[in-house]
């Protein structure tokens, strides 16, 4: 009898199942460092910007009730947070102005000496490396709350508007602003705005163009903190319908003909389809404002013990950037510079 007849089969000795392959998914998930080790999304605080709101006087704080833990501030107390932002490593600010007087076309928007630019001039002194944003709109500033002039039948004047838009930025990038952020969604105000730039020769003036901005339900805590209700009417008729996601594409590409280094999706979290579709489609830096009824909601559900506070400011913040932002505008931007720092 051959030797080879007592052997076991040796298709029989390698004929082991292979495992589930959900199975090997749990694999990297089973502990903190592995899940670490594997994530795909992390924050960083350079992608962070932190929105601050600024009036005239000097030493002055006022909370803002329907947004825990922000501020509005006069400039000499901006530039302390501004230093407080730094050393977090966050990557710049955005600035929106509460003046002391309005009137029907927004003048305290584009003076030389107004808010705004009164607060970056201090501010490219506190820290020349931090980027400035300012918000280039003037809804804070008119009288009735509307993003521009006015008609004689209430509807806002756009093509009025568009040389008040551009004399705002040029004013606020002589006083120190990286980037203006035109938000007033006129049509033309991307172009307008640049051309104004470089008729004043501020050709490294960039633009972040809030490109596809809708008339959101989530904006109501901002209002509060800015007094930039409209007393009339609402913005649906110059925002864009939050239902139309084409449309926004749209709105995004034309910014970018015009002239927009950046572009901006505002809402964040209700709009992620749209950020995931612009970052597919345009090769330029975008970025998402996670807005205060967005924050405001996540802060009051975690002081009711209905959610994690870190846990849900983190997992917001990495979903946006998941999505495709480059950068998000939060009002959380401080602690989840510190939280990121912490997992370093």
């Amino acid at each position: 009898m051959s030797l080879l007849a007592d052997r076991p089969d040796p298709a029989a000795e390698i004929a082991v199942p292979l495992p589930d392959p959900a199975h090997r998914l749990r694999r990297t998930r089973r502990t903190d460092a592995l899940r670490s080790f594997v994530r795909e999304t992390r924050i960083h605080p350079r992608q962070l910007v932190a929105p601050l709101f600024v009036f005239p006087g000097r030493g002055l704080r006022e909370p803002v009730g329907s947004m825990p833990g922000v501020e509005r501030v006069t400039p000499d107390e901006a530039e302390k947070d501004v230093r407080s932002l730094a050393a977090l490593g966050v990557g710049g600010v955005i600035l929106f102005g509460l003046p002391a007087e309005k009137d029907a076309i927004g003048t305290g928007g584009w003076v030389a000496d107004g808010i705004v630019q009164e607060t970056l001039r201090r501010l490219r002194d506190a820290d020349p490396d931090l980027v400035l944003i300012a918000d280039t709109c003037l809804c804070e500033y008119t009288d009735h709350g509307h993003c521009g002039a006015l008609l004689k039948d209430g509807r806002v004047d756009n093509d009025a508007t568009l040389e008040l838009l551009a004399r705002t930025a040029v004013t606020q990038a002589e006083a120190g602003a990286d980037i203006v952020a035109p938000s007033a969604m006129m049509d033309g105000q991307v172009g307008a705005i640049r051309h104004g730039l470089a008729a004043a020769g501020l050709h490294d003036a960039a633009i972040l163009a809030y490109a596809a901005k809708t008339a959101s339900a989530f904006y109501g805590p901002f209002r509060d903190a800015a007094g930039s209700a409209p007393s009339f009417g609402d913005r649906r008729g110059y925002q864009m319908d939050p239902a139309n996601g084409r449309e926004a594409m749209r709105e995004m590409a034309n910014d970018l003909a015009e002239g927009a280094d950046m572009l901006l999706v505002k809402p964040a979290m209700p709009s992620l389809d749209i950020l995931a579709a612009a970052r597919a489609s345009f090769d330029v830096p975008i970025g998402a404002y996670q807005v205060s009824g967005e924050y405001a909601a996540i802060e009051a559900a975690a002081r009711n013990g209905w959610l994690d506070r870190r846990r849900a400011l983190t997992e917001s913040a990495t979903s946006i950037l998941r999505a495709g932002a480059g950068f998000v505008i939060t009002y959380a931007a401080a602690d989840l510079a510190a939280w990121a720092r912490e997992a370093w």
